[in-house]
């Protein structure tokens, strides 16, 4: 994830709802139950007029705590309750086109809704976690109109036990169990730590072999001017040698996929329809610059520059020496202050005069973004070799830094590795990089609004988005996106239809997001106010913009649609608590 502080803030496609019959969990009832008469069809014409609240202050996320079950209840996903929901709706003459309801999306048209799983789905023993509530989720998911899921494929878990030992375990099983229940999946190649990063909920490390390697040569983690070492994601300064039991990194990674495309080769393209490859601490392309583990940095800190291991070292020496400045290559900036400093209390930073302006830090913070430029073109071109004809879609996901974006400097951005600043984007550069490689653009904050965050620290998530907007619009590359923060509420909701409309300043074209991945499967979601606003959510979603139905009207059929399947629900929001 970009962020996630504390004090920060479907169309039903008639697919049958199919049972998981090898779960002891589940009541055995008909395998299949149709999910179309679920909803109303929305009356041709029909106005509706809705008054607005005013949303003046900030709506906080409604997170309803789990409930605890009835004495003597069992919560079953008893598929003849929903069965028999689905006859009263047949009495209510509710009117049902085959396939689903009326006005539901046109092909090319809407933003399709994918949920993502939980970090830990599968163990360190490579089995599948809470199987029970796997099933019982991505059948609700499904119901609901969700287009999928999204499935981290941690390193760490599928290579632990030695350089080129694949053990694709629990993965099997979830890829499986989605493909039955007609979800599509975006995995992504989660190459870096889970652990230490914001929302991260567990703890799995690199491949054993990999941080014994780093145990011996500490300077293949990336490093501070302070010495700190961060295990989170292998340096990319030495994405080119074989520092890894005769391996590069870069190699590392291609083996890995390589093994995934051939060993799940039959699911590719149909139910495993994008690949995300990760390239960073928590997937994403940048530096681990503000690694919250151990309390090393706290919002809205600048963060650090991490080049300071001898690979970097060696990198930043040749291109100083190449731009005939040799004094250039010693070091990184010494004056750009600490991990949870803000831009004016720096040298580097400060907007008068400021290092970062100077031909110094210009050349710096050119060769650094660079870096992180190279080394996704490095991934990407071998991920695009090893996949291509397979059907999926590559995507790499960037971070939403939105404090102090309105300083001159953005220093937060530029230890991240983005050099944006208010005189130059940043972002144009990284959309034209993955517009060559034919990647999705995955941005996340895409939820938040500007008066929501701490003001003093002049962030501003809104400008933000409008500026990747923007480059995305110009490298004419595919933009996707993910909220940063759990939010369950209206208001976090109605952020994102109108972002994913991708409506700026004024223009109306056809463009909408290619996707967008909600941030997270858990009991919270599961809970009724909370799956009520969701499921009218992901139907707004696929509607998508020029949609005439007013919100009124989504609602009510999701509050039927949600009366209906609430013994589906029920079970997967205590299973997810077990």
């Amino acid at each position: 994830m970009a962020l996630s502080m504390p004090h920060q803030i479907g169309t039903l496609r008639g697919t049958p709802i199919t049972t998981e019959e090898s779960s002891s969990s589940l009541a055995k009832a008909p395998t299949t139950v149709s999910a179309t008469a679920m909803w109303k069809t929305p009356t041709s014409g029909r106005q509706c007029s809705v008054q607005k609240s005013d949303i003046g202050a900030i709506s906080p996320p409604l997170i309803s705590p789990p409930r605890s079950p009835r004495r003597g209840a069992t919560f079953r996903p008893d598929l003849s309750v929903v069965c028999q929901a689905f006859a009263t709706a047949e009495t209510e003459n509710l009117e049902i086109e085959h396939g689903g309801m009326k006005g539901a999306q046109v092909k090319g048209k809407g933003v399709p809704v994918y949920v993502m799983m939980p970090l830990d789905s599968v163990t360190m023993g490579n089995t599948v976690h809470r199987k029970k509530a796997m099933n019982a989720s991505m059948m609700a998911l499904k119901s609901a109109g969700v287009e999928g899921v999204m499935l981290d494929v941690w390193w760490g878990l599928v290579e632990r036990d030695g350089r080129g030992l694949y053990n694709w375990g629990g993965y099997s099983e979830l890829l499986e169990m989605a493909n039955k229940h007609g979800l599509k999946v975006q995995a992504v190649m989660s190459f870096h730590q889970c652990g230490g990063n914001v929302g991260d909920s567990c703890t799995i490390p690199l491949p054993k072999w990999v941080v014994e390697e780093i145990d011996q040569d500490p300077d293949l983690a990336y490093t501070d001017q302070w010495g700190r070492r961060n295990y989170e994601y292998v340096s990319l300064g030495c994405d080119n040698l074989p520092v890894l039991k005769g391996r590069t990194p870069v190699q590392c990674y291609s083996d890995f996929m390589r093994a995934f495309r051939d060993n799940f080769k039959r699911l590719l393209g149909h139910t495993i329809v994008e690949i995300q490859v990760g390239m960073g601490p928590a997937g994403e392309l940048r530096y681990p610059s503000y690694p919250e583990q151990n309390g090393t940095w706290k919002f809205p800190g600048i963060g650090a520059f991490q080049c300071y291991d001898k690979y970097m070292l060696s990198s930043l020496k040749a291109a100083a020496e190449a731009a005939g400045k040799p004094e250039w290559g010693h070091t990184g900036p010494t004056d750009a202050g600490h991990y949870n400093n803000w831009p004016e209390d720096t040298q580097f930073f400060r907007k008068e005069n400021g290092g970062w302006t100077s031909p110094y830090g210009e050349f710096f913070l050119k060769w650094y973004s660079q870096m992180l430029l190279d080394h996704g073109e490095r991934i990407l071109s071998s991920a695009g070799n090893i996949f291509q004809d397979t059907g999926v879609k590559i995507s790499v996901k960037i971070a939403g830094i939105h404090w102090h974006y309105g300083t001159r400097s953005h220093a937060p951005e530029l230890t991240a590795g983005y050099n944006n600043t208010r005189s130059r984007d940043g972002y144009l550069p990284i959309a034209q990089m993955l517009a060559r490689h034919g990647a999705i653009f995955n941005f996340t904050c895409v939820e938040m609004r500007d008066h929501e965050q701490p003001q003093d620290a002049l962030c501003a998530p809104e400008k933000l988005v409008k500026q990747v907007v923007l480059a995305t619009r110009g490298a004419q590359v595919p933009l996707a996106g993910e909220n940063a923060l759990p939010r369950y509420d209206e208001y976090a909701h109605d952020q994102i239809l109108n972002t994913s409309s991708l409506n700026i300043d004024g223009n109306q074209d056809e463009r909408e997001m290619c996707a967008f991945t909600y941030l997270r499967m858990n009991p919270n979601l599961f809970q009724p106010e909370n799956w009520r606003q969701f499921v009218a959510f992901v139907n707004k979603m696929k509607e998508g913009k020029g949609s005439n139905r007013c919100r009124e009207q989504v609602e009510r059929e999701a509050e039927h649609f949600v009366h209906v399947t609430r013994p589906l629900v029920q079970e997967a929001a205590v299973a997810l608590t077990q």
